[in-house]
């Protein structure tokens, strides 16, 4: 009796935070949970994390993501089967959001140019302490590569971006960061671009906006130069967690969105980054020294935990859909920093992968996982591929993606002109071409 009590409580408590969740966060005049308009499936968000500059905040990202899509491709039996192909939007911070950018950046065969696994690369790569032509460490190449974009896009960005801007994207994308002038956020929004060239802006200065850290200021514009933004890191708006604006976008869209009207019409994928707090150098692993802490790391440490903060609401918005809607990657514990080259990057990410990480439960805490990341990220996989086929046989259209009125000559077309030969073609660059001394 005492458990049935509990469990009727439970229930009940359950249904006055959907109701509180239906009429507050998500707006008023959504229908209540459980009246979800079935056919057309669940809007698809993908959301990375990137709560400093350092490469190592998307590395587990970058892993996650590659083991997906070879996930995908093996379930869907199409060899050049893309994370882009399943998400219907994608949200980036920080480091996160370059990793966002370049699995959403459109080649010339109208595909997205580069594979999870070669993002991987380039992050793996842009670690390693001693990576020869991709080395550099964390103060090294990566760290250089943001300095490089905040006066003006970055040699190395230039070479990954091009003039491509958000209209050049194969799905929506959405990037925070915190403007200055305005001391209020920004979020660079691919639905705002198609609109007006005024809220198009090129990629490579998208990603060193949200990048813009400890301080730095990242002075941007618009396509046409009417928009100007003084940005820093999404991070100091408390956005290095990108997921709830991606939800509240999607629940809000109703032109490029209008089935989903709450959180059971949503399917996500929330990719935090590894928390940074031993050393590794050769292999060795030390404890970082205990010393007081830099204002660079108590800002990240403070970015940080806000990002728990908004992954811990968005569980308890989804409820007992958690888990099965909302799906969160997050390192179990802390990882080395610094590296010695790509392979130590790789095999570190790997590590996370195999990490268990705490989860929230509604009215339960927080525990920790019953499954690894790596065991997320296969399951999710499979209810993908469902997604994906419910859609193709579904009379409803859920997703109705703005298109370009005019669209804009840019070097998405251009700087992948290599990438023609048919739908297999997208290369990656060489590792030289990343040099932001180039």
């Amino acid at each position: 009796m005492e458990m049935e009590a509990y469990a009727t409580m439970d229930k009940l408590s359950y249904e006055i935070f959907s109701l509180l969740e239906t009429k507050f966060l998500f707006g008023a005049g959504t229908p209540a949970r459980g009246a979800r308009l079935d056919g057309g499936g669940r809007v698809r968000v993908l959301a990375i994390d990137g709560c400093g500059a350092g490469a190592d905040d998307a590395l587990l990202a970058a892993a996650a993501l590659a083991r997906l899509e070879a996930g995908l491709r093996d379930r869907t039996g199409d060899p050049d089967a893309r994370v882009a192909d399943f998400f219907d939007v994608a949200a980036g911070a920080g480091a996160g959001a370059v990793l966002a950018a370049m699995l959403l950046l459109r080649g010339a065969d109208g595909r997205p140019r580069y594979t999870a696994q070669e993002a991987l690369a380039f992050v793996a790569g842009s670690v390693g302490a001693r990576n020869g032509d991709w080395g550099g460490g964390r103060r090294g190449r990566w760290a250089k590569l943001f300095r490089g974009a905040g006066r003006g896009g970055g040699r190395a960005f230039r070479r990954v971006f091009g003039d491509a801007t958000l209209r050049d994207t194969v799905a929506p994308l959405l990037v925070p960061c915190y403007d200055i002038a305005t001391a209020a956020p920004f979020v660079f929004s691919r639905a705002d671009a198609v609109e007006a060239d005024a809220f198009d802006f090129r990629l490579r200065d998208v990603c060193a906006a949200t990048c813009a850290a400890s301080g730095a200021v990242a002075h941007v514009r618009s396509v046409d130069g009417l928009t100007a933004i003084a940005a820093a890191s999404g991070g100091v708006a408390g956005m290095g967690n990108p997921a709830a604006a991606a939800v509240t976008h999607v629940l809000h869209n109703k032109q490029e969105f209008p089935l989903a009207n709450g959180v059971d019409d949503v399917l996500v994928l929330s990719i935090g980054t590894g928390a940074s707090a031993t050393v590794s150098t050769h292999g060795v692993t030390t404890p970082m020294p205990t010393r007081s802490p830099s204002p660079r790391e108590l800002a990240r440490v403070t970015a940080e935990g806000v990002a728990d903060m908004v992954d811990e609401s968005v569980a308890m918005a989804f409820g007992h859909a958690c888990g099965a809607n909302y799906v969160r990657l997050q390192a179990g514990k802390a990882v080395a920093p610094v590296l010695a080259d790509a392979e130590a990057a790789v095999a570190a990410a790997g590590e996370m992968l195999g990490q268990r990480n705490v989860e929230s439960v509604l009215f339960r805490g927080r525990r920790l996982s019953e499954r690894t990341n790596a065991e997320k990220v296969d399951a999710l996989a499979a209810e993908l591929v469902k997604e994906h086929e419910r859609r193709r046989h579904s009379p409803l259209p859920n997703v109705a993606i703005k298109q370009v009125a005019t669209p804009r000559l840019s070097s998405a077309t251009t700087a992948s002109s290599a990438t023609t030969t048919g739908r297999t073609a997208s290369t990656m660059p060489s590792p030289a071409s990343w040099d932001p001394r180039r």
